[in-house]
């Protein structure tokens, strides 16, 4: 049996930067003699804080096996000096914090790091700068670009996150060094809170760059965010997949399947396994994807669907396998970490988790399933259907998209106000009553079909409007109806060619979009089919495109959109799953 020690704490310990600001930490290390392997978690969330000492990993559990463990507060946070702008500072703090603390007396001089989410874009960033010291990483759900996958995503501002995130947990939680570094009266706080608990208010408020709960200082970031709809410099500096190659530690990197960064997640394990600047960080990554939502220790139960006890982080001991992960990097055990399949995730459906060799799978054949109707496939009353075989001559689906009564949200991949927006898995029978709303399912199925790997829509289609968006949705349709979503995703017209400037539509000329759905891994079972939602709109995850083509986040006039989508022999739009072959 490892060794357990007896821990020692030490609260607000200054960490000086090189700019002269002092970040503070707490440090949780073993009441012994010696030197052990540091581990550090960098957060805006208050390290003082329950769930920021025991979420992730228990800082405590990990001191008492040998690592001595901080958690610090980054610049302009509760505890930490500076002012907090998201994403800019985190290179070089993580760099002189993973620096300071391998230079300590008990410190062994090997760092890892651990946290979800904004802390595990702290990981990332610094892993930018290169720290000598920075062996191995375990980032969970988090982004591997903040342009798209977090701030935007298909061209489309994710609203309901950035607006949540900003005016939530950054501003209001963080109120008390907030308003005295800005000047903020204890009035200030109760008008922003009032705003919180009316979010819907702030989601519908036009032009959405004017929203004002979040002017005066309180975060500046949340109106850069919008004033950068294009990946420019502005995103670029940040960006972890343009420094992939220079990276060059292992990571652990862990993600759910309605996680909103389950992406960013896939991308950096994919591409450091591709692009990792040495062979130790290629071959040293890892992939581990369950049915969950956006959290640092998520449960078997996502949104309204209960995977199993099995699924939940808590029966896998991920707290565990992260300490396992280091013992082998930090501490250079050979407990069989190096030896196992890179991958492992959760199969929904049959809801059992399994190992692979690689990801995306290569015995996944990627299948395209065809978009059919006469015309009529609006809602789950209509006549839309999916099949493998390639449509003839067939009408268009039509529908009538008005930006004022946009489709709502229900589950997913969200963050950050489950009062306002649950993430998850939920029934889209109510959504799929809209007009506004195609609809296309198989017939019942003969067999187990199983789809794992990247999801992705070709979408052949017209529009009256300049600019507009489409959107699209994986279903899971059981016998009785229960219609349980997997993945979704958008594109907004103007921004139909990624990492280019906007371009216009001309109106009622057919174009082909492609609209990202990510990925995910789930058995449809026998006598269930497999649906596809097409839409307009997906509010609040997603701001609402207004159809104008004018200024974006600064438009307040709408045009309502004429939408036609094509699935025909010239013009045959179709999902592409990657079904994977059953034994």
């Amino acid at each position: 049996m490892a060794t357990q020690y007896s821990i020692k704490v030490d609260f607000n310990v200054p960490v000086t930067m090189r700019d002269g600001v002092t970040l503070y930490a707490d440090v949780f290390r073993p009441d012994a003699a010696g030197q052990f392997p540091g581990l550090i978690t960098r957060t805006p969330y208050d390290k003082g804080a329950q769930a920021n000492r025991v979420g992730t990993l228990d800082a405590i559990r990990a001191a008492t096996n040998g690592f001595a463990t901080v958690v610090q507060d980054v610049r302009g946070r509760f505890a930490s000096e500076g002012d907090f702008y998201t994403f800019v500072n985190e290179i070089n703090d993580g760099y002189d914090s993973i620096e300071w603390l391998a230079d300590q007396p008990w410190c062994t001089g090997k760092v890892g790091t651990y946290g979800i989410s904004y802390v595990g874009a702290t990981q990332w960033l610094a892993a930018k700068s290169n720290p000598p010291s920075l062996t191995a990483m375990a980032p969970g759900f988090t982004a591997s670009d903040y342009h798209e996958g977090w701030a935007w995503q298909g061209g489309a501002f994710e609203l309901g996150f950035n607006l949540s995130w900003a005016i939530g947990a950054l501003s209001s939680a963080n109120w008390a060094k907030l308003s005295k570094d800005i000047g903020k009266n204890p009035s200030d706080l109760e008008a922003l809170i009032t705003a919180k608990d009316s979010l819907a208010g702030g989601f519908s408020h036009l032009p959405v760059k004017d929203m004002p709960h979040l002017k005066d200082g309180i975060a500046p970031y949340y109106y850069d965010w919008l004033a950068h709809p294009e990946y420019d410099d502005y995103w670029k500096a940040l960006c972890i997949e343009e420094s992939h190659s220079d990276i060059t530690v292992p990571a652990l990197n862990v993600g759910g399947w309605y996680d909103i960064f389950m992406g960013g997640s896939i991308r950096n394990f994919t591409q450091m396994r591709k692009n990792g600047a040495t062979e130790q960080a290629r071959n040293g990554q890892r992939l581990v994807i369950g049915p969950w939502i956006h959290n640092g220790t998520p449960l078997n139960v996502s949104g309204n669907v209960n995977f199993g006890t099995r699924s939940s982080s808590l029966a896998v001991d991920l707290q565990g396998m992260y300490l396992r992960y280091y013992d082998h990097w930090l501490k250079g055990e050979d407990n069989g970490v190096a030896d196992e399949k890179p991958v492992r995730i959760f199969v929904m459906g049959d809801n059992q988790w399994r190992f692979e060799d690689e990801w995306p799978l290569r015995r996944a054949d990627e299948t395209r399933f065809y978009l059919h109707s006469k015309g009529r496939a609006n809602s789950l009353n209509g006549d839309g259907s999916l099949s493998q075989e390639m449509p003839g001559n067939e009408p268009p689906d039509i529908y009538h998209y008005n930006p004022l009564y946009p489709v709502p949200t229900s589950g997913g991949g969200l963050c950050c106000d489950p009062g306002f927006m649950a993430p998850g898995a939920f029934d889209q029978r109510p959504i799929e009553e809209r007009q506004d709303v195609l609809v296309y399912s198989t017939p019942p199925l003969e067999r187990d079909v199983e789809v794992t790997g990247p999801v992705s829509v070709t979408l052949f289609a017209t529009s009256s409007a300049l600019d507009t968006d489409f959107t699209a949705k994986l279903v899971d349709v059981e016998p009785n109806g229960y219609a349980r979503n997997l993945t979704d995703g958008i594109v907004r017209a103007r921004y139909r060619h990624p990492r280019q400037p906007a371009a216009f539509l001309t109106p009622g000329e057919v174009y082909e979009f492609r609209i990202d759905l990510w990925a995910t891994s789930n058995v449809f079972k026998k006598g269930h089919r497999i649906r596809l939602d097409v839409s307009s709109s997906n509010f609040p995850r997603f701001d609402r495109n207004l159809n104008t083509g004018g200024p974006i986040g600064g438009e307040t006039d709408f045009v309502s959109a004429l939408q036609n989508v094509l699935h025909s022999g010239e013009h045959a739009s179709y999902v592409t799953l990657p079904v994977v072959p059953r034994e």
